[in-house]
């Protein structure tokens, strides 16, 4: 039976102990034992039945919890308040204000954001209010459908954003321009606005490490978790809300890399959460090279192509530090907020069964691989999987080359100025007929699928060639040249 994601909006990826304990008792009444976050700071149920079915199958299921089809979530950066770097006069309290202005649900997607801070996508919606140097206003920046002009002629102020949003998604389908929108709204509404004298700039900082146990102020403390499935299990969740309500921790917040983080620990009840997360075997302090991934919820295959770049980058000690990634098709370019696009090509239809058509990928990348410039340069295409690891390893070196560059030159594959490079990768050899098993490649002829480790091997697993068992292996080293 096929999987349906139904979302529950978070608004500004603010939720309180207490509606995440709601969410998972509907969660766990029609049998779920995991939740997954979405990449607008949203919640996802995977379910197997439409909504009717629900509903009669658990008469006491909130169907108003789910958000509907055209409506859509509030970003926000509040999530980095306190712990990551922000505009001066930004204050949580500024964020929780303009959220609670929001008394209906939008259909265009709205991000309100600082631009000092990396991890939330400034430019991803559809209203994207960014603040400004000039203390309680915002710019506004648009990608509003058959509207040319992406940014609105003046700045905004804070107390207005929630109103002047439900205005223009009342009126923009009805003017062809965003400069014709403001003059509309400007004459039939008293907003407080204020001239622009200066364009919003935005710099580029590496993308930074927001995962683990870290300090936030003089005897505080912050938790960064993620899972490399995104597949939160209920019973921690549960344990983690029940621990936020024991030790007066008012909201966790949501990120749009499909994480959360909970602010204001004490130092005193560091300890306590530190057991928690021991209790249930949660892993902390993930390497950099896994963290900064964009993939589709609930999709195997690019979990997969993930963990097995993963592995190549580790065998090979590449530095990702600073770069963001995201796995998705090419005909879904428009949702990119990422350093690195890895695109999955569509299969051509072949009606020969005997022939098989291996997956080809393009591989994109933002100007100064940096996302906020919204112009990305295609780097290379119908690439086989087997070559990505090393096109994505040059890439890599080609951005800390040229960190410091305040601009580069359109790059291509081979373009990287460096010395032949030898690449190593381990990998265990049959000691009878030195058949190579290649943990990033698996055995997919014996079922054992790309990224398995060796240790994770069973222990019925053989050589493919000469059937010698598993205990026959032994760890080795496999060379190669990349010039």
């Amino acid at each position: 039976m096929e999987n349906y994601l139904q979302r529950i909006q978070v608004k500004g990826g603010i939720i309180s102990p207490g509606e995440l304990q709601k969410v998972i008792s509907m969660a766990e009444s029609i049998g779920l034992d995991a939740l997954h976050f979405g990449s607008r700071q949203d919640i996802l149920f995977p379910t197997k039945n439409d909504q009717k079915e629900i509903t009669a199958d658990h008469e006491n299921f909130d169907l108003s919890l789910f958000s509907k089809p055209e409506e859509q979530n509030i970003m926000s950066s509040y999530v980095c308040i306190d712990i990551f770097p922000s505009t001066v006069w930004l204050r949580g309290t500024t964020y929780l204000y303009i959220l609670e202005e929001f008394r209906y649900a939008p259909n265009l997607k709205i991000n309100i954001v600082d631009p000092k801070q990396q991890i939330v996508p400034l430019f991803s919606g559809e209203l994207n209010f960014i603040a400004s140097e000039h203390e309680d206003y915002w710019f506004l920046y648009t990608k509003l459908p058959g509207l040319d002009q992406e940014y609105y002629p003046v700045l905004v102020y804070t107390w207005d954003i929630a109103h002047l949003t439900e205005l223009i998604e009342d009126t923009y389908r009805t003017v062809n321009s965003v400069q014709e929108l403001f003059e509309t709204l400007n004459k039939t509404t008293s907003l407080n606005n204020k001239i622009i004298k200066k364009r919003l700039n935005v710099d580029f900082s590496p993308f930074p490490y927001y995962e683990g146990m870290n300090k936030m102020h003089t005897n505080q403390y912050w938790l960064g978790l993620y899972w490399r499935d995104n597949r939160y299990s209920m019973s921690f969740l549960k344990a983690l809300c029940a621990f936020c309500v024991e030790y007066r921790i008012g909201k966790l917040c949501l990120t749009p890399w499909k994480s959360f983080i909970v602010k204001g620990i004490q130092a005193d009840y560091k300890l306590a959460l530190e057991k928690l997360l021991g209790q249930y075997g949660i892993n902390v302090r993930h390497s950099a090279l896994e963290l900064n991934w964009h993939l589709p919820v609930d999709n195997k295959a690019a979990l997969d192509l993930k963990k097995n770049l993963v592995l190549n980058f580790d065998q090979n000690d590449i530095s990702t530090y600073g770069l963001t990634f995201a796995i998705t098709s090419n005909q879904d370019r428009n949702r990119y907020f990422t350093s690195i696009v890895i695109e999955s090509n569509p299969l051509p239809e072949i009606n020969n069964t005997d022939f098989v058509v291996r997956p080809t990928f393009n591989v994109v990348y933002a100007i100064n691989f940096n996302p906020n410039t919204r112009s990305y340069v295609v780097y290379a295409q119908d690439i086989d999987k087997m070559d990505l690891p090393n096109l994505l390893m040059e890439l890599t070196k080609i951005y800390f080359q040229n960190l410091d560059s305040e601009k580069q030159e359109v790059i291509k594959p081979g373009s990287l100025n460096l010395e032949d490079e030898k690449i190593v990768l381990e990998v265990y050899q049959c000691n009878h007929c030195f058949t190579i098993y290649d943990p990033s490649v698996g055995d997919v002829e014996n079922g054992i699928a790309p990224s398995t480790f060796f240790e994770d091997l069973p222990d019925s697993y053989c050589c493919s060639v000469c059937d010698a068992p598993i205990s026959e292996f032994k760890p080795t080293e496999m060379e190669f040249t990349e010039k």
